[in-house]
């Protein structure tokens, strides 16, 4: 950590706390979330919220801004204490919140999602045009560069952060709350979300920063309060601690960062991707262009690159979510599955961890136990005489619950869209990774998850290799990228540009591969070495 650029915050050791949360206590049916938590927040500082996954650091931070009401405890702002009812409250007091899932209207635009809520008005009408001025002002201040006339459905998630973001400063919040703000973003939309919240603090906001992300952690906080099971565990100034104390404290174990694995054996072909072509939806190139490859029993094929560079559009197209162009084939186990449902490819031997788990990989509204069945719901296993068994359903979650630790208030009968996102994706997780499958595509499978689940996760995709399964595994994370694959595949606007082995390369060499800097178009599809 830059430690020039704490002393330039001069961060307020002798004032009162900016927010002081004082043995707080939230209960729902059947957990305590908060049991007696307190949390200190000084002025200008960056304070790292850090916790497993159902930890209890997204309810505390909805406590402070009002979405829940606790049932002990108190806040104070500045020393004096406040009582929080709602958001309003929340931002009368100077408190803003960024949502790890954003709260954007879609079919809006930019400026009109900031103003929101808070719109100058004259006579009844909006005053459009000094709105406006002030966003554009805001956002060249802070370095944000959004265009306020975008639709918010037509930019990045990135950009969608950033309008989060300018909501908070358009308000005049100093006090900003950031939960999870990393989890669906690029390595380089994160990089450059920490220089502005570096900025940020530079002109005095005071900073929560929700994460479990260690490397994110050292990199940006001063301070970092730790919770494991919805329990307060300390407070360690970041100077003074190291990645590996903060993980046992999390965790209440020593994890190890370095995936332990033998070399791989692979053996005949699983999967083949032949002359993959994929249309683009918003310009006229195509998004995936002449992709071949191959993936083996036995080996961990990873498709890096940029986010954007056609990897989306290959896994909808290689699963079934996507219509593929002709001359286009995709074998599995021998057949040619290139027109076939997506259901076929799920009874047929794939396996599938979306990009996007709301989307493609749950249904919010069901249950916990209805999601993991929602691909085996017909088989004999889970019904008879078209009567879903429920009680079988219901023993079959609970396994999958056990093994793959998914934290719930009521279990099995938990509304998945009550779930902590890092345990929403657990549930995808256990019921991909359980299911009779050849080949497993797995897409950013360790997003939003903490590092003693990432380690599981990891052992898990290895053993799957080594009990002969093959293994897609599509990631934005160089560090899984380098740790888990035994062959790198780099895609660059919608080519794959180089096949590399992930023990005599580097990563830099990869970034150069993946900007397009450097390309090797003999990259042999994918195993024909």
């Amino acid at each position: 950590m830059d430690s020039n650029a704490t002393a330039e915050r001069r961060i307020g050791y002798d004032l009162p706390y900016a927010i002081e949360m004082s043995h707080i206590t939230k209960r729902f049916p059947g957990i305590i979330a908060n049991d007696d938590i307190t949390l200190q927040l000084r002025k200008g500082e960056i304070h790292a919220l850090l916790g497993e996954n159902g930890a209890g650091k997204s309810t505390l931070m909805s406590v402070l801004f009002g979405l829940y009401q606790p049932e002990e405890g108190k806040i104070f702002k500045d020393g004096k204490e406040v009582t929080i009812n709602n958001p309003n409250d929340a931002n009368d007091l100077g408190i803003g919140m960024v949502h790890q899932h954003f709260k954007l209207v879609e079919v809006f635009s930019v400026l009109d999602n900031i103003i929101l809520g808070t719109e100058p008005t004259t006579m009844g009408f909006v005053k459009e045009k000094a709105a406006r001025k002030r966003v554009i002002e805001l956002s060249n201040n802070y370095g944000l560069n959004v265009n306020p006339d975008a639709l918010v459905e037509d930019i990045t998630v990135g950009m969608q952060q950033r309008t989060e973001i300018l909501k908070m400063l358009y308000r005049h919040n100093d006090i900003l709350i950031f939960d999870e703000p990393t989890a669906v973003l690029t390595p380089q939309e994160i990089t450059e979300l920490i220089q502005i919240i570096k900025g940020l603090a530079r002109e005095g906001k005071s900073i929560l920063f929700i994460s479990h992300k260690l490397n994110e952690i050292m990199e940006v906080a001063d301070r970092c309060t730790v919770l494991r099971k919805g329990k307060y565990v300390g407070t360690v100034n970041i100077a003074d601690t190291t990645k590996e104390e903060l993980s046992n404290m999390m965790v209440g174990r020593d994890v190890k960062f370095v995936v332990d694995k033998e070399e791989s054996r692979p053996a005949d072909v699983v999967f083949e991707v032949n002359h993959l072509t994929v249309k683009s939806k918003i310009h006229k190139k195509n998004a995936v262009n002449d992709v071949s490859f191959k993936v083996r029993r036995g080996e961990i094929v990873c498709i890096a690159g940029i986010d954007g560079n056609g990897q989306s559009e290959m896994v909808h197209a290689i699963t079934g979510l996507e219509k593929a162009e002709a001359g286009s084939s995709i074998i599995l186990d021998g057949v040619d599955v290139t027109k076939k449902s997506v259901r076929y490819k799920n009874t047929h031997g794939m396996s599938h961890i979306p990009e996007d788990r709301h989307k493609h990989g749950l249904v919010l509204d069901y249950t916990l136990e209805q999601n993991t069945v929602l691909q085996r719901y017909f088989e004999k296993e889970f019904q008879k005489c078209g009567f879903i068994r429920f009680s079988k359903v219901r023993d079959y979650s609970e396994v999958l619950i056990e093994k793959y630790d998914i934290r719930s208030g009521m279990g099995p009968l938990t509304v998945v869209k009550n779930m902590s996102g890092g345990n929403q994706q657990k549930i995808i997780i256990g019921r991909e990774m359980d299911r009779d499958h050849d080949l497993l595509v797995a897409v950013q499978p360790t997003r939003g998850l903490d590092v003693g689940a990432i380690e599981f996760i990891h052992e898990n995709i290895v053993a799957l290799r080594d009990a002969g399964k093959a293994v897609l595994l599509v990631s934005l994370e160089l560090d899984e990228v380098m740790n888990l694959s035994d062959r790198i595949l780099v895609m660059f606007e919608g080519e794959i540009v180089g096949e590399l082995d992930p023990k005599k390369t580097n990563p830099q060499e990869l970034g150069l591969y993946m900007s397009g800097a450097k390309r090797d178009t003999n990259h042999g599809e994918g195993g024909d070495r």
